[in-house]
């Protein structure tokens, strides 16, 4: 028995239960059943149907919604994991196969400079490893979004986060209602504000934080624009930062935002601290 033929079998069978009753009743009883009688008779049956027929079907219908919801996790869970694997390729091993270089390069050193200069950065790569290392087991250890996780719980949680990590006074206006992106959507976005909160938490040396969404447009189609913005005021940056040698978690922002058309955006704020933007569109669920 399919979800939507059991869906449409409990949404029928009160309507049809009622249609048999009332034709029934003027068909065949009504020299013997009044119709006072008759209008009480109806949601009695009603009622014993509902006990005796639908209550199992309601059953069977939330063993299937649980049982979609488990495959639906184990779905986010394994899309987490792929993108995982992509970033620990893309970059720790990119950084080890750096290091093989580098080591090479001291082998062939000749003289104490050389080899001084070479060895700090090999000590930069290891550090670099070492950091992505523990980003990534930290990723690991966050469960993937629920079905039933609101919006705002998931970025609170992630607010709470870099308040108790690093004193960043951090606040949550989120009004993007839930439901209205796909599961693949959120985790992006998710990983996203993740990302950015970790950079605030590891660089910005912030007192404040903040993280904004809300919607832009509705065109009654589908299609829905929205914005999500995660500001501080801390050090800020300065470009090379963004692009240089080792910059995995601005590419990582990057690849995630540009996989779905959406635009991701780093600005610097107008005293002082860093404006990340997500902008784009998504498809109602």
């Amino acid at each position: 028995m399919t979800y939507n033929w059991l869906r449409g079998l409990i949404l029928w069978v009160p309507t049809a239960v009622i249609g048999i009753w009332e034709y029934v009743r003027h068909a065949f009883l009504l020299p013997y059943v009044s119709m006072e009688l008759g209008n009480w008779l109806a949601p009695v049956i009603v009622l014993l149907v509902t006990l005796t027929l639908l209550r199992p079907l309601f059953g069977k219908l939330e063993h299937m919604q649980q049982a979609l919801q488990r495959e639906q996790v184990g779905k986010a869970a394994l899309e987490e994991r792929e993108q995982l694997a992509k970033e620990l390729h893309d970059g720790i091993s990119q950084s080890l196969f750096l290091l093989s270089v580098k080591l090479d390069s001291l082998d062939r050193s000749r003289s104490k400079e050389e080899s001084g200069r070479t060895m700090e950065a090999i000590r930069g790569t290891i550090r670099h490893v070492h950091d992505s290392v523990r980003q990534f087991i930290a990723s690991l250890h966050e469960p993937p979004a629920a079905a039933d996780t609101a919006w705002v719980q998931s970025a609170q949680a992630l607010a709470d986060e870099l308040e108790d990590a690093s004193g960043t006074a951090t606040i949550v206006e989120w009004d993007i209602p839930d439901g209205l992106f796909g599961r693949k959507e959120k985790v992006e976005l998710l990983a996203i504000l993740r990302e950015a909160t970790m950079n605030i938490r590891k660089h910005a040396g912030a007192g404040r934080a903040s993280i904004r969404a809300a919607i832009l447009n509705q065109t009654g189609h589908g299609e829905t624009s929205f914005r999500c913005i995660v500001e501080d005021d801390g050090i800020g940056f300065k470009r090379e930062d963004l692009t240089g040698k080792g910059k995995y978690g601005v590419r990582m922002m990057s690849e995630r935002a540009v996989s779905m058309g959406w635009n991701l955006r780093i600005d610097k704020a107008e005293r002082s601290g860093t404006i990340i933007t997500i902008e784009g569109r998504c498809n109602e669920t």
